[in-house]
């Protein structure tokens, strides 16, 4: 399971975060659009060091090695307009965005992409699909990139992800705006791993 951050401050996230770690989750997704390099920074010096290697940073990559972080993920945008292609060295791996399979099927270097949205948003107002993405992975052709199901995903529906072809989800509004988060994690985390 992937958990990406709320873009804006929440009441207990550093506790909250450590709580998912402490819990099993994988991978957490670092996407703070509105700070600063310096609040990044600040942000990242309070997670514990022993959980750093399961970050991802959306932005301010050159902050990685002064933090032990390896991975980066790239939004849709910033992959088309070329501005990860100089970037794929080892040992760092990277992820992407995409909305399509056919964006999906073309994708090479990246270890997962999200696609989105998989269903009706939870933290985004007027966000949902606009095609059936469980029709569309279907005719998966990138075998080599795990699909990551993104947008709406919660414990009631998270088995249509793993059931329709859907390698892992990741999730955001159903644990951020969940009055328990980690109780919300829990819950998933256990669908998740009985597939």
């Amino acid at each position: 399971m992937i958990v990406i951050t709320n873009p804006f401050a929440v009441e207990d996230e550093i506790e909250i975060i450590h709580s998912l770690f402490d819990e099993g989750l994988f991978l957490l997704h670092i996407r703070k659009s509105e700070f600063s390099k310096i609040e990044m920074a600040q942000f990242l010096h309070k997670i514990k060091l022993e959980f750093r290697c399961k970050l991802v940073l959306h932005d301010y990559h050159d902050l990685a090695e002064d933090f032990g972080i390896n991975r980066f993920h790239f939004s849709e945008k910033n992959r088309i307009s070329g501005d990860s292609s100089a970037r794929f060295s080892n040992p760092y791996s990277y992820s992407t965005s995409t909305h399509s399979i056919e964006d999906f099927n073309s994708l090479a270097n990246f270890e997962y992409a999200f696609l989105s949205p998989v269903f009706k948003s939870i933290s985004k107002e007027n966000y949902c699909p606009e095609k059936d993405l469980f029709e569309e992975v279907k005719s998966r052709t990138n075998s080599n990139t795990k699909v990551v199901a993104l947008g709406g995903i919660d414990c009631q529906n998270l088995h249509q992800v793993f059931e329709n072809g859907f390698d892992d989800a990741a999730l955001l509004g159903s644990i951020w705006m969940n009055k328990n988060p980690l109780n919300q994690f829990k819950l998933c985390q256990k669908i998740a791993l009985s597939y």
